[in-house]
């Protein structure tokens, strides 16, 4: 089991990531398995984006939850740590943030572990497969959605983390093998034929890629309430 420390956790919190947090939750991840649940949770979704789009409402969420599966990869170049709990004790509730009330993630801090060298590209397939891909599957029950643009709302998060780090002397070695390992087909076979992350980067430095609108899809920001246009936007 990590330790979080208190900068830990005030950059979890940058991200809306709140770790033993007494606030009251809406609903867990291991709920988004259960077929029944999935029109309940699309309606919980539109309502606190506020639009009406079954299409722009997932969009809305897999932009929320990916700040928390971007931050595990930030954590494992960082501090060698992710979030390794039960798919239940990974749970979702409103916060007001920047005068919005916005959904939010919620950890035990318990949940938090340190990852050995050679657990390392196990983690990171654990990530891939039960965090992302498993619940993206889900997702797309509710309605036609693109699985490319789910994917990319993670990426895009990944994207600056990895412009941060490889800026950082202390983390950029690390940072250099994890994209490596990120890019590497292999890492994706228990679902895909190659590497997602790669095909969305291009094998480019991520710093060339901040600026530029790296996406192939529209994530439809500009469409939700309270939000803008994103800078990685292909419409641009």
């Amino acid at each position: 089991m990590g330790s979080l420390s208190k900068d830990q956790l005030q950059k979890l919190k940058s991200y809306s990531i709140y770790v033993d947090d007494s606030v009251h939750t809406i609903f867990n991840l291991q709920q988004l398995h259960n077929d029944d649940f999935l029109c309940d949770f699309i309606t919980l979704i539109k309502v606190i984006s506020k639009v009406e789009s079954d299409v722009i409402a997932l969009s809305y969420f897999t932009r929320r939850y990916g700040m928390f599966i971007s931050m595990q990869f930030y954590m494992l170049t960082m501090y060698d740590e992710f979030w390794d709990g039960a798919l239940s004790d990974l749970k979702f509730g409103i916060k007001e943030e920047f005068g919005n009330k916005a959904l939010c993630t919620f950890t035990k801090s318990s949940d938090w572990h340190w990852v050995e060298e050679e657990n390392r590209e196990s983690a990171f397939k654990k990530i891939l497969k039960q965090q992302c891909y498993e619940v993206f599957v889900q997702l797309r029950k509710i309605t036609s959605v693109s699985p490319k643009m789910l994917w990319e709302n993670v990426f895009g998060y990944m994207l600056w983390h990895y412009h941060v780090l490889l800026s950082n002397p202390g983390t950029y070695e690390q940072a250099q093998l994890d994209i490596a390992l990120l890019e590497d087909d292999s890492l994706w076979s228990p679902f895909a034929k190659y590497s997602y992350f790669k095909e969305y980067t291009g094998k480019e430095h991520p710093s060339k890629l901040i600026n530029i609108p790296v996406r192939k899809t529209c994530c439809f920001s500009k469409d939700i309430p309270g939000w803008m246009q994103c800078g990685f936007c292909p419409l641009k």
